[in-house]
């Protein structure tokens, strides 16, 4: 078997493509829908996961949002930053990133917990809750699932991935202060045969002012 793949290997290694493939998945245009409806011109925003840039950051620009994206990727930091200018964009960890003080009027987490240990999937939601500032919003999507450490084949790379379960997301959301306003869940069908359905968790939440 060849060996598992780094979250940051893999996405070196797919760059711009992980964009075409899914960089239109419906419900993360309707969170982002949902999210820039609800914040001020200059809210601060983290966009965790940043990946080229688009659409999350890109939207929330465009929204009149200050956005700051972190991602373990080099390649994907490079690439955000040629196409998102307006947006700042670092090369760091969820799981050891520091936030400025006062934490964000938003963050953003959409798929970035997958390739590592389910603990370190656990702290980093706890992590990300931490940042949410009072009166501001947490949004996310996920592939759930009581899972860890399961070799697959993605996108023609060997990697290894946790997840917790649709309950135990919510249940840890509301235990670190957010309130959860809305979530569901959805089949997300990629337009590439390196890429099976999926089915895909999306969760808005608020910590209370």
């Amino acid at each position: 078997m060849s060996r598992r793949k780094s979250a940051a290997e893999v996405f070196d290694a797919l760059g711009e493509r992980y964009e075409e493939v899914f960089g239109q998945v419906p419900g993360q245009i309707e969170a982002l829908d949902w999210l820039t409806a609800r914040l001020p011109a200059g809210a601060r925003v983290l966009d965790v996961g940043s990946g080229t840039g688009r659409p999350t950051a890109e939207t929330l620009v465009r929204a009149g949002c200050d956005v700051t994206g972190i991602d373990v990727s080099a390649a994907m930091v490079a690439l955000a930053r040629a196409r998102v200018p307006g947006a700042r964009f670092e090369q760091a960890d969820v799981r050891t990133y520091t936030p400025p003080p006062g934490g964000f009027d938003a963050v953003c987490s959409f798929f970035p917990l997958l390739v590592m240990d389910q603990p370190e999937v656990a702290a980093a939601l706890d992590r990300m809750a931490s940042w949410t500032a009072p009166g501001g919003y947490f949004v996310m999507a996920t592939v759930p699932g009581d899972i860890r450490g399961l070799d697959i084949e993605w996108m023609g790379h060997a990697v290894t991935v946790s997840s917790l379960s649709t309950d135990d997301h919510l249940a840890r959301l509301a235990d670190r202060g957010l309130e959860v306003l809305h979530h569901h869940t959805a089949t997300f069908r990629p337009a590439d045969d390196l890429a099976g359905p999926e089915e895909h968790l999306f969760c808005y939440a608020r910590r209370r002012p």
